[in-house]
């Protein structure tokens, strides 16, 4: 290992990969980088060997980490943590990205380090995530900024100071992605009751919630704003949104128990 500390992916799959190639893509003024997955894929590996970046199936014994990223999943945790000890040391900062993970745990089996708990969503994977991020007490301005550094890569840094948060920013954002893509089914599913041809139906829902995503994105209006801009009074989408919006049974009601289903089903999994 090079003399300066390396930052350590532990875990370069889904998610791992997706911040690896977004430090890759960015250019990031960084320590050397060291990759430790057993199963890495043979596209990885050719990254990998093409950037000049060292890789192996476990952590490096020979030099302590600067940044370990903890990119394995949860249930992986209690076998793979005891084995990183070699490469942390008091000056280690650790960030862990495997959801439903607590700091606590992973002090159960890491004693030295400062632990910084992370929650991507899946867009990440084309650096186009959101990342809600915490630390436990002690974390300096540099490796705040460090942290938002090495994660922003896969689109903005949420900052928030209770660990508790997580399990709301799990529900909201780490769940979200899957609420859009049933979005777009719904839509389409209703686009055949309609009268569509089922391959038509598809398309035109999934390039409309992409689309309307996108023009969201780019615009500085608020959601309802933007809402408001495309319904006219009495008109087609006034009379969809009549049903969506309903008081009793609208897509409010709906998102409140399913976000709250989400949230205890987060903190039942982190116990």
């Amino acid at each position: 290992m090079s003399e300066n500390r390396p930052i350590v992916l532990l875990g370069a799959g889904n998610m791992g990969g997706a911040v690896l190639r977004g430090w890759l893509a960015n250019d990031l003024n960084v320590s050397p980088i060291y990759v430790a997955d057993p199963g890495l894929s043979e596209d990885m590996k050719k990254l990998l060997d093409k950037s000049g970046i060292g890789y192996g199936p476990s952590v490096p014994s020979d030099a302590k980490a600067s940044v370990l990223v903890l990119a394995i999943k949860p249930q992986m945790m209690d076998k793979v943590l005891p084995s990183v000890l070699p490469c942390v040391d008091e000056n280690t900062l650790i960030v862990s990205i495997a959801a439903g993970t607590t700091i606590a745990v992973i002090k159960s089996h890491i004693a030295s380090g400062l632990v910084v708990r992370a929650m991507p969503n899946t867009p990440a994977m084309i650096g186009r995530g959101i990342t809600g991020v915490m630390a436990e007490d002690g974390l300096s301005d540099e490796g705040r900024s460090l942290v938002t550094e090495l994660l922003s890569v896969c689109g903005p840094v949420e900052w928030f100071e209770d660990e508790k948060t997580i399990d709301a920013v799990t529900a909201v954002s780490g769940s979200g992605p899957a609420y859009v893509f049933l979005l777009a089914e719904v839509m389409a599913q209703a686009g055949v009751k309609a009268g569509l041809d089922a391959d038509l139906a598809m398309r035109l829902a999934r390039e409309t919630v992409s689309g309307a995503g996108e023009l969201m994105r780019r615009s500085d209006d608020e959601a309802s704003t933007l809402r408001q801009n495309v319904t006219s009074p009495g008109g087609t989408t006034a009379a969809a949104l009549a049903v969506l919006m309903a008081e009793d049974d609208g897509m409010q009601q709906i998102f409140d128990r399913a976000i709250m289903a989400a949230k205890n089903r987060s903190e039942e999994l982190a116990k």
